[in-house]
């Protein structure tokens, strides 16, 4: 749990957190005691889900967020700033749905920047705007993807703003270690989930056919390694990155 008798409870920020994964990732938060910030670009959603964990028990807050935008990260961190310190920031925001289907040449140099700036760019402003605020212990959860460690095709700059979120992982990992703030990343396969709606039925038949566990992932498979990673006994792991996919990458 995130706090007992007499200590105060503490924050954990969730990007993206209106739907699927992120909403997942939330209550399981929630549930397991934290002040959870439900950091969400669209109003609606980030409303709903917030809601819906105070229904659950949980202290939810919503703040409206776009990560690819500075002075909107600028005014999650104010807001976030009220609550006092932060304990856990779980960078889940992204975009994913609609995004392949074209071969590295033929992605245009919009779609590449608007990928890397939400993708990449984001988990990065995020975290640079909360870094005042990270108490000591704390714990940073980056979601990347197994299509970065895979190298899926027809994805090009999807794997590559994965791949450099994997990096900066790392990179942050090794900063911040003497503050005693761990950084993971996680790395989920093809999640049945809003965001992969549009994904193709070819994608859906890879995983299904090369996965170890041959049931479709689900968003609540990926929500017990996000709770790990957040809590107490994941202390002397950092700048790791963990495959949740059925067996589908094997390191």
């Amino acid at each position: 749990m995130a706090d007992g008798p007499g200590t105060a409870r503490r924050t954990v920020v969730v990007t993206g957190a209106g739907r699927g994964l992120g909403l997942a990732m939330a209550r399981r938060a929630g549930a397991d005691g934290f002040r959870v910030v439900v950091a969400e670009l669209d109003r609606d959603r980030g409303e709903r889900a917030a809601a819906e964990l105070c229904g659950l028990g949980a202290d939810a807050h919503f703040v409206r967020c776009d990560v690819a935008d500075p002075a909107s990260v600028a005014g999650l961190a104010e807001a976030v700033g009220a609550f006092g310190q932060v304990y856990g920031l779980v960078n889940n925001a992204a975009l994913a749905n609609g995004v392949g289907g074209k071969e590295f040449q033929d992605i245009g140099l919009e779609t590449w920047d608007r990928l890397m700036a939400v993708n990449t760019r984001g988990p990065w402003l995020v975290a640079k705007a909360l870094y005042p605020l990270f108490a000591e212990p704390a714990r940073i959860v980056n979601i990347a993807s197994d299509a970065a460690v895979y190298g899926s095709p027809r994805l090009a700059h999807y794997v590559a703003s994965k791949g450099a979120v994997i990096a900066l992982t790392r990179a942050m990992a090794r900063e911040l270690g003497p503050r005693n703030i761990t950084v993971n990343a996680v790395a989920p396969g093809l999640t049945e989930c809003e965001a992969t709606e549009t994904v193709p039925a070819e994608r859906h038949d890879l995983y299904r056919l090369n996965r170890a566990l041959s049931r479709p992932q689900q968003p609540d498979d990926l929500i017990g390694i996000v709770s790990f990673l957040l809590g107490e006994e994941s202390r002397y792991l950092t700048g790791q990155v963990i495959a949740v996919n059925g067996g589908f990458t094997m390191n």
